[in-house]
């Protein structure tokens, strides 16, 4: 596997990570994206160390620090609410309006029976996530929207639940939101896409990447939209 790579400087890789290679290693074993450390070294000697999370289903841009230095600068960077992310996730269902704003604190909550999972709950840390919609295909009953959500906060899973729970549809495909848990609802993974991630930085041009159209989303019948303006300036840590 070539992982693509859509950004490098001197202290900076964004790259496409794949669907369904986690950012760590699981804990039961198995691939992960440590197993291509040595081809994203790019002839540096130092391997580059991932700055931010994306859950293991979501691909798209990921951006590695080069050094120690710049991986502090850009944690602070985080911190500070320089970097913007926006998503493409697929739903079926169109919604009734053609944009908003979910605002829904976020707990994590666990069971013997279903696991971990976050849950909307008022005690919970606030998230906030914006959305617009891009297109629908289909009839009826039959309809399926691509949307984009650009998260203000980046709480584990916020764009996941946010979806079920503040428009009402599970992502396509996730197993732990969809309506059966343990199994995939019309999509052999969880259809989130992380398309655009800006990062300024002081005395440098700012870090912009934009992830390719997944061949998935084509397969389920969207069409790639028009690039997104840089993301606005959120504090994004974590991925939905």
């Amino acid at each position: 596997m070539n992982i693509e790579i859509l950004f490098e400087d001197g202290e900076a890789l964004v790259i496409n990570k794949p669907a369904g290679l986690p950012v760590d290693r699981p804990k039961r074993g198995g691939p992960a994206l440590w197993d291509h450390i040595e081809q994203l070294k790019l002839g540096f000697q130092r391997p580059p160390v991932a700055v931010h999370r994306l859950d293991t289903d979501t691909s798209g841009c990921l951006i590695l620090a080069r050094n120690p230095k710049a991986l502090k600068r850009f944690n602070r960077a985080f911190e500070d609410r320089l970097v913007g992310k926006t998503y493409l996730a697929v739903m079926d269902f169109e919604p009734s309006e053609q944009s908003g704003t979910i605002e829904l604190n976020l707990s994590k909550i666990s069971s013997a029976e279903k696991g971990w999972r976050m849950i909307a709950a008022k005690k919970g840390k606030p998230a906030i996530s914006h959305w617009e919609l891009l297109q629908t295909i289909g009839e009826e009953d039959r309809k399926r929207s691509l949307i984009r959500f650009r998260p203000e906060t980046g709480r584990t899973h916020q764009l996941r639940v946010h979806a079920l729970q503040g428009l009402g549809v599970p992502l396509l495909g996730d197993p732990v939101y969809g309506p059966v848990r343990g199994q995939n609802k019309g999509a052999p993974r969880t259809m989130l896409h992380a398309e655009a991630i800006h990062m300024t930085r002081p005395g440098k041009d700012p870090i912009t990447a934009y992830a390719p159209f997944p061949e998935d989303f084509v397969r389920a019948g969207l069409t790639a939209p028009e690039p997104p303006p840089p993301p606005e300036r959120t504090h994004v840590s974590d991925d939905g």
